[in-house]
């Protein structure tokens, strides 16, 4: 099983961490005004590949293994 967390002070909600998730759990979303990503979809699809993590150049999400 994998914890995501993103950062919404660092996240800019421009979504390419969700086009390269492979299960397509991220999605973008408004909160409060601003735009941001969040997990949408079922958190234990999660493979824990980390690609939402490597193509983030927000430093904005980490995926760590519970």
């Amino acid at each position: 099983m994998w914890l995501i967390t993103i950062d919404p002070d660092k996240c800019q909600g421009d979504g390419e961490c969700g086009d390269v998730c492979p299960v397509t759990i991220l999605s973008v979303v408004e909160v409060g005004g601003k735009k941001i990503t969040q997990v949408t979809g079922n958190a234990d699809d999660c493979m824990g590949c980390s690609s939402c993590v490597a193509t983030c150049t927000h430093e904005a999400i980490t995926v760590v293994e519970m």
